[in-house]
């Protein structure tokens, strides 16, 4: 109940190609892909440069500090 089956998908697939025709499926799949990438290459950037502040953050007090938490008991 659910997920859907094969018959649904197919359905859906024949709405989406009714709607949008099968021009505009490619140039739709290419902007999209465009979006994810774009999405990655955003998050990449967020992460290097949360690094790089706690990297500027360390030569400022002259300490490191890194910490896992375990469930160590």
């Amino acid at each position: 109940m659910g997920s859907l089956s094969i018959f649904h998908w197919l359905i859906v697939l024949l709405v989406v190609v009714l709607i949008f025709g099968t021009k505009k499926l490619p140039s739709i799949g290419k902007d999209l892909g465009g979006a994810v990438r774009g999405f990655k290459e955003g998050m990449k950037n967020e992460i290097d440069r949360q690094d790089q502040h706690k990297d500027a953050e360390a030569e400022k007090t002259g300490r490191v500090i890194d910490v896992e938490e375990s469930d160590k008991k």
